[in-house]
């Protein structure tokens, strides 16, 4: 498997390497996050923020793979199709799927018709329910210590990947999960809030509560 740049620096590429930049409320934001309205909204209101459920984790992790050689603004844009193909992202649903769920997915526009995504999708939420601990608990486990990590100045201070997130990739493939990469674990990572890598001057870095 190829992966790519976690989501935020694929729409870095728009908007290059450096530091925060005035939002259209005058606001300053990681640069990613002004580009267009849809992601003004995912950088405002989700993207870092701590995600601890089954569905939530696993929506996440999909919509990474599904990312995987596209932008994310196509999966911003698609994620209410993604929703609606998957079952809301219910685990024991999508696990029951079988050769004429995927017939059904190869075969909606709404979606990004992968195959090998798409059944990495399915696989992936089985292997969620052969886990011994809730996935959150897993996927958790492997936050590192937000005090250990300085707060990024500009876009180039990122990395597509960490220590943390290669063990937690290992660790999800050891159990059974496909199609998750240490980029792509890292992606999740910043998605759903174990590590904060909005920029240090960003207005989403440390909301109102």
């Amino acid at each position: 498997m190829t992966e790519t740049l976690p989501a935020p620096a694929t729409a870095a590429k728009e908007t290059g390497p450096g530091g925060p930049v005035a939002g259209p409320d005058g606001l300053m934001r990681c640069p990613w996050g002004v580009s267009t309205a849809d992601y003004l909204a995912y950088h405002d209101d989700e993207w870092g923020r701590p995600v601890r459920d089954t569905v939530g984790l696993f929506e996440r992790l999909s919509l990474e793979a599904f990312q995987s050689g596209l932008s994310w603004l196509t999966i911003l844009r698609k994620r209410d199709g993604f929703r609606r193909a998957f079952a809301g992202f219910d685990p024991v649903v999508v696990a029951e799927f079988g050769p004429d769920d995927e017939v059904r997915l190869l075969g909606d526009a709404s979606i990004v018709r992968n195959r090998r995504k798409i059944e990495a999708t399915i696989a992936n939420a089985r292997a969620i329910l052969a886990l011994d601990e809730p996935l959150e608990n897993l996927v958790w486990s492997f936050q590192p210590d937000p005090a250990a990590r300085p707060a990024p100045r500009a876009m180039a201070d990122l990395t597509p990947t960490t220590a943390e997130s290669i063990a937690l990739a290992k660790a999800l493939r050891k159990r059974g999960f496909v199609f998750v990469g240490p980029t792509t674990a890292y992606a999740m990572m910043q998605a759903c809030g174990l590590v904060n890598d909005h920029l240090a001057d960003c207005v989403a870095r440390d909301p109102v509560p």
